[in-house]
C-alpha cells in the first residue's frame, strides 16, 4: 500500500520545482521580494511555487529562470532533490590542453546555476597552461596538493609547494607551470563576479 505522505506524480512536479527554486534563489542570496522585482513575477506567486502549491506556466518559468540566470532545466531537475550529488571519477568529463599535458576535471555538477566552480587540475612534468583573462570580478584560488608549481599572474611569478595556496583576481593573463619531474595535482576554485541585481 502506498504511503499517504508520498506525493503522486502530479503532485511531485510542483514540489520538485519549489525545492529547486528555493535552493537556487537562496544560493544567490536573493529574497523573494528581490527575485519578484528582477523577474516580474509577484512575491506571492513565487512563495506559492516554493511551497509546491502552484505549477507555473512556461512563461512564468522562463521569467524566473532568466532572472536567476539558469536554464529551465535547472528549475525542473530531479537530480538534486535530496541535496546530495555524487560525482564519480569514472564518469567525469575531463578537459585536456591540446598537448594533453594538463588535465582538468570539474568537481561540481553541470546544472548551470553556479557562481563558484571547483576543479581538479593534473599537470604532467614540465607542463604549463596559459590562461586568458576572465571577466572582471572573477577570482581564482589554487591549492597545491602534490608537487611544485609556478603561478604567473599579470607578469609576477609565484612559486608554490605542496599545501601552499594562492588567491588572485583572474581578470589578467595568468599561467600555471609544473616545476617538478612528477605530476602536480592542484585544486582550483573559480568564483565568478556577482552581477548587479
Amino acid at each position: 500500500m502506498a504511503n499517504d505522505l508520498e506525493p503522486t506524480d502530479d503532485e511531485a512536479i510542483p514540489l520538485i520545482l519549489g525545492r529547486n527554486l528555493r535552493r537556487l534563489r537562496t544560493r544567490q542570496g536573493l529574497s523573494l521580494e528581490r527575485l519578484a522585482r528582477v523577474s516580474g513575477v509577484s512575491r506571492a506567486m513565487l512563495g506559492q511555487i516554493e511551497l509546491g502549491r502552484s505549477a507555473p506556466t512556461i512563461t512564468l518559468l522562463w521569467k524566473i529562470a532568466r532572472a536567476l540566470e539558469v536554464s529551465i532545466a535547472a528549475l525542473t531537475s530531479t537530480s538534486a532533490q535530496e541535496g546530495v550529488v555524487v560525482l564519480r571519477q569514472s564518469q567525469a568529463k575531463t578537459l585536456s590542453t591540446a598537448d594533453g599535458l594538463v588535465l582538468t576535471r570539474p568537481l561540481f555538477p553541470g546544472d548551470g546555476d553556479r557562481r563558484v566552480e571547483f576543479h581538479e587540475m593534473l599537470l604532467h612534468p614540465q607542463a604549463a597552461e596559459d590562461r586568458a583573462p576572465h571577466p572582471a570580478g572573477t577570482v581564482e584560488h589554487l591549492v597545491v596538493a602534490v608537487g611544485s608549481v609556478e603561478v604567473t599572474v599579470g607578469g609576477a611569478r609565484h612559486r608554490l609547494e605542496r599545501r601552499d595556496a594562492i588567491l588572485f583576481d583572474a581578470d589578467v593573463r595568468h599561467a600555471v607551470r609544473n616545476l617538478g619531474d612528477g605530476d602536480a595535482l592542484l585544486y582550483l576554485v573559480l568564483s565568478h563576479g556577482e552581477n548587479d541585481r
